[in-house]
């Protein structure tokens, strides 16, 4: 990065999320930079900062009501549909509870642990898959499993039925979370992600069954109030991305680190360490999204050490710079879960968290588990990983191991 320009224009294609999280952090506990469209916005680096304005109300994330530029912006901009959605993610206080309220019972500890044998059957139907292949041949890890994984899970949960609709969407869901698409590439994309989810939302309505789709259709809430077509397709767009993507960078992440270094591996066979342990730290030290947008000012807000945001600017959450910030973490960059401490922020904090923080941990913890008692000898035929082009998704475009199982 060139640390004299000020503000600092984001890197699209992520190709050094690292050094460009690191480089940001030296720069003080926010900064200037500039997203795709020329828009500016405060890149917010130190965990403690982005702790406290995760939880202060005068942070909002409803840009009708609290980003002035919002209206401004082209209907091509690269990142309108990160801001433009009318759901849950993108909505502020009072609204904010009233569509949270709405998907938190199926979400619950009790629903999630009941997820269990379900993810479980889907995990072993996939090593099934990935041992078939040829013995002693690469497979992709990313694409054979790391993937469809929590795509089969979360499209359980919503009643995603038809194959043909369920690839496309995780096709554009892809296309989504990449910063260097073009806007036509965008516009196009997210017209045929509405018409999937609307003939989804329609074919449920037509039939219901035992899904979230079909609940939340008749679902009111405490006002009798329905959720309106508009946020019932966005809120199913949200649950869809956001329940895959994260996952699947979680998986691939651990998966890498587990076989570059097996001392790790082997500590856990050893009863040493646990998968939980691996998961925490996975989620601090390659955080799934290093770069969340967007947050805006409701007014003035002082900034440690000098400077403020100015009501109306709007603010990216750099999680990968907080996760390893060298003030608050001096190692932050080794991979370690022993460590006594994996505190991170990579399913945020305050009345944001993510609200399916529990699945995607019970998912990785599943998965980890049965590919390496399925696969103990599993090798890596991977060299240098490749980072997927985006400054958002912290993930690798493939992952390539060679599944080798016992007695071979």
């Amino acid at each position: 990065m060139e640390p004299s320009k000020c503000p600092y224009p984001l890197d699209p294609t992520g190709s050094e999320l690292h050094a460009e999280a690191a480089g940001l952090s030296a720069r003080g506990p926010a900064t200037r930079v500039v997203l795709p469209g020329e828009v500016e916005a405060w890149l917010v680096t130190d965990p403690e900062v982005l702790r406290s304005l995760f939880a202060d109300p005068r942070v909002s994330k409803d840009p009708h009501r609290h980003w002035p530029g919002y209206r401004d912006l082209p209907a091509d901009w690269p990142l309108h549909t990160w801001v433009s959605m009318r759901n849950m993610f993108n909505s502020h206080g009072a609204e904010h509870r009233r569509l949270r309220a709405l998907i938190a019972p199926a979400f619950t500890t009790r629903r999630i642990r009941g997820l269990g044998p379900h993810i479980e059957r889907i995990t072993d139907r996939l090593l099934d898959e990935v041992a078939s292949a040829r013995p002693r041949v690469a497979v992709d890890l990313r694409a054979r499993f790391a993937n469809p994984l929590p795509v089969a899970v979360i499209s359980s949960l919503l009643g995603i039925t038809d194959r043909d609709s369920l690839d496309e969407m995780r096709r554009l869901v892809e296309l989504f979370f990449s910063t260097t698409a073009t806007p036509e590439q965008v516009v196009a994309g997210m017209e045929t992600l509405y018409r999937l989810f609307g003939e989804h939302v329609a074919s449920c309505r037509r039939n219901p069954g035992d899904d979230l789709t079909s609940d939340l259709l008749a679902m009111q809430d405490e006002d009798g109030s329905r959720l309106s077509d508009g946020e019932l397709t966005d809120t199913l767009m949200l649950m869809f991305s956001a329940g895959h993507e994260t996952t699947v960078n979680l998986l691939g992440h651990a998966i890498a680190e587990l076989l570059t270094e097996p001392r790790h591996l082997a500590a856990i066979r050893a009863g040493e360490l646990s998968w939980d342990a691996v998961i925490e730290e996975t989620l601090r030290w390659q955080p799934p999204l290093a770069n969340l947008p967007l947050r805006f000012a409701i007014e003035y807000i002082e900034l440690p050490g000098g400077g403020a945001i100015r009501a109306g600017e709007p603010i990216v959450a750099g999680l990968l710079a907080a996760n390893r910030h060298p003030a608050h973490r001096a190692d932050g960059d080794l991979f370690d879960p022993a460590r006594a401490d994996t505190a991170h922020l990579s399913f945020g904090h305050g009345v944001h968290f993510c609200v399916g923080s529990q699945l995607a941990r019970l998912e990785a913890r599943i998965a980890l588990s049965a590919l390496f008692d399925r696969f103990p000898r599993l090798t890596a035929a991977f060299g240098e990983l490749r980072q997927r082009p985006s400054f958002i998704s912290n993930g690798h475009v493939d992952l390539f191991a060679i599944p080798v199982p016992e007695g071979i």
